[in-house]
Order: C-alpha cells, then structure tokens, then sequence
C-alpha cells in the first residue's frame, strides 16, 4: 500500500473514531451551540427594534436586523464549536491515547486530520442547525443566487478549517482539557467585538480598528454580502487571505506539537 493509500486509511479512521465520540458524548456540540441561539434569540426579540433602529435601512424594523444579524451569528457558531476540537484534543494528549497511537503501525499526521475533518464537519452540521432556526424566526435570503450560496458554503468550510488548526494548536499546548477551553475562549470572544452585532462605523473610533482589523469581521461581511446582496468590496480576500494565513499557522503549528518526543 502506497503511503498517500495508507495516510487516507488511516485519517477515515480516525474520522469515525472522533465522530463516534460526538456522537456518544454531544453535551459539549450541544452546550457551544446554545451560545449562539440564546444570543440570536435574545439580539432578535429582546434588542432587536432598539438594534436595528442603528442599522442602515433598518428603520426599527426587527426583520432587518435579523437579516443583519444571523451571518455573524453563523461566524460565531463556527468560533464556538471548534472549541469541542481544543478539548478533544486536549483529551487525547492527556489521557495517553496519542501515545499508544504512536506505539502503533498507522500513519502519524491521520490523527489529527482525523480531529481537524470530523471538527470541520461538526462546524458545518452546527451551522446549519442555527441557519434553521435563524429561517424558522424569520430570516431569509431570497436575492442570493446558487453560486453566491455556494460561495457562502465554501467560505464557512474555509473559515472552520481555519479557525480549527488553530484550536488543535491550542489543544495539543495545554496542560489540560480545562486549560484547552479556556485558551480557545477567544474563538468565541472575538465575534462579539466584530461587526456581528453593529456596523464597524457605529462603533467608537478607539475601538473601530479593534472590530475592523481582525479575521472574524471580513468574513462575516463576505458572508453578509453574499447572502443578503450588501456591498462586499475587499472583504471577500482579506477573508480569503486570513483564512489562508491562519491555516498555515495552526498547522505548523499542531505538527510541531504534535512531533514532540512524549515527557
């Protein structure tokens, strides 16, 4: 067997094997994912008239700020449920799995691509429950063509692969499964001073760069523009670029990690 043979072998299973844990142990999928449904319920009936009077077009409307509000919800859902991937990771370092793994004849890199595919695919099926609910309160994209919702799929793949080496890294440098969630908190911080909630130019002026230069806010504004037809600009390759770079990082970051000698 070729080692490109062996490598995809041995990454389906370890996909299977990170997909049945989710599937025996979901408290943690579904304990991230009330994060964003709470917020988007709370943002939507509580503030939403107060909210959306701030919203260009909006005019107190509540309807039009939950066609703002529902692409940086998505965002968020994908911060927080590539936090589960920080822990499971975490998990495994510490309770001596990954080293019986490396004791055995199986290809080094699958376990984590087994973590990051099955994080992935979790972030997508999480997307996709909270899109549900956004349509069933009243969101709706009905001038979004079929490329534009395919290049709002591939940009919410791009970002969980992204945000999700990163939250390897995180996991496979903590000292624990505790520690891996509290370092990844900033997954789930950083949409909510993005422009998930108010447009960047709402914002006070020390605070503007904070909300308009880090990766969260083009993203959410490519998906924004994709989905509802707003003005997208430059958005889409900053999002693009920041994805890229992130990727990049976590994942040498993870292998360097990972390829450390067992204390």
């Amino acid at each position: 067997m070729s080692t490109f043979a062996l490598a995809v072998r041995d990454s389906n299973t370890m996909l299977r094997r990170n997909l049945l844990h989710a599937r025996r142990y979901p408290s943690l999928t579904l304990n991230l994912l009330l994060t964003p449904i709470i917020l988007l319920l709370l943002f939507v009936y509580i503030f939403g008239d107060v909210m959306s009077a701030g919203i260009a077009g909006g005019g107190g409307d509540r309807s039009a700020y939950i066609a703002y509000i529902v692409p940086g919800i998505l965002m968020m859902t994908i911060g927080g449920t590539v936090v589960g991937a920080a822990v499971s990771v975490s998990m495994d370092m510490n309770e001596g799995i990954i080293a019986r793994f490396r004791t055995m004849a199986i290809h080094r890199g699958s376990v984590l691509i087994g973590h990051v595919v099955g994080s992935v695919l979790q972030s997508v099926a999480s997307v996709l429950l909270v899109g549900a609910v956004a349509v069933a309160i009243g969101f709706r994209s009905t001038d979004a063509t079929a490329l534009e919702w395919l290049a709002a799929f591939g940009l919410i793949v791009l970002v969980s692969l992204a945000l999700t080496w990163i939250a390897v890294g995180m996991g496979l440098g903590s000292p624990n499964a505790e520690a891996a969630s509290n370092n990844a908190l900033p997954l789930i911080v950083l949409p909510l001073i993005s422009s998930a909630f108010v447009p960047v130019d709402a914002m006070p002026g020390w605070f503007r760069p904070i909300a308009e230069y880090q990766p969260f806010t083009p993203a959410i504004e490519t998906l924004r523009g994709l989905l509802l037809g707003t003005g997208i600009g430059d958005n889409w390759w900053i999002a693009v670029l920041w994805c890229v770079g992130l990727t990049a990082l976590g994942y040498r970051w993870s292998t360097a990690l990972f390829s450390r000698d067992p204390k």
